[in-house]
C-alpha cells in the first residue's frame, strides 16, 4: 500500500457498527421497555382493583364489625340484619353485601361496614383473600406478559405459581 494511501485511511475513525445493528439494538430495548411497562402496568392495576374492598377488610381499627344473616338475595346483591360485635357499632335491620357464589341466603357472616352506608363486605380470613382476587387474577395475566414478552420464564413461572396460590386459597376458604 502507498503511503499516501495509508496516511489517507489512518485519519478515519473506525467503523463499530452499522446503522442496521443500531436500529435492530434500539428495537430491542423499545420492545423490552414497553414489556416491563405493560407488566408493571397490569400487577398495579391488580392492586388498585383489589384495595377498595381490602383497605376495609385488613384495616379494621375502627370500623363497626358484626354479622349478617343474609335473608333475601337479589342478581347483584344480599341483605339482611345486622348484629354488632365492636363497641360502638348499631345494630341495623338491613345491609347490604356483594352477591357472590360464598354468599348463600340463610347463612351467617362476618363482615365489616363500609364507612358512610349501609353496604358491609366479608371480613376475617375468607375476607382478606376474597379482596385480593383481581391481584391473583393481574399476577397470572402478568406471568404471560413477562414470560413472553420479556422472555424472563422463571419469573413468569413464580407470578403464575402466586396467582394460582392466591386464587386456589381464595376458592377454599370461601
Amino acid at each position: 500500500m502507498p503511503a499516501s494511501v495509508a496516511a489517507a485511511t489512518s485519519h478515519r475513525a473506525p467503523r463499530r457498527g452499522s446503522s442496521r445493528q443500531v436500529s435492530v439494538a434500539v428495537l430491542r430495548f423499545g420492545r423490552l421497555a414497553a414489556m416491563w411497562v405493560v407488566a408493571l402496568l397490569i400487577l398495579v392495576a391488580g392492586v388498585w382493583g383489589s384495595w377498595g374492598t381490602a383497605q376495609h377488610v385488613m384495616l379494621t381499627k375502627g370500623r363497626e364489625q358484626g354479622t349478617i344473616e343474609v335473608a333475601r338475595c337479589g342478581a347483584d346483591s344480599c341483605s339482611g340484619p345486622y348484629a354488632p360485635l365492636s363497641s360502638g357499632s348499631q345494630a341495623r335491620a338491613r345491609v347490604v353485601i356483594e352477591k357472590t357464589v360464598a354468599v348463600r341466603k340463610g347463612q351467617t357472616y362476618t363482615v365489616v361496614i363500609k364507612p358512610g352506608g349501609d353496604e358491609v363486605v366479608r371480613s376475617g380470613p375468607a375476607g382478606v383473600l376474597y379482596a385480593w382476587v383481581p391481584m391473583g387474577g393481574a399476577l397470572l395475566l402478568a406471568s404471560v406478559v413477562v414470560a413472553g414478552g420479556l422472555g424472563r420464564a422463571r419469573w413468569g413461572w413464580v407470578l403464575a405459581g402466586s396467582g394460582m396460590a392466591l386464587l386456589t386459597a381464595a376458592f377454599l376458604a370461601m
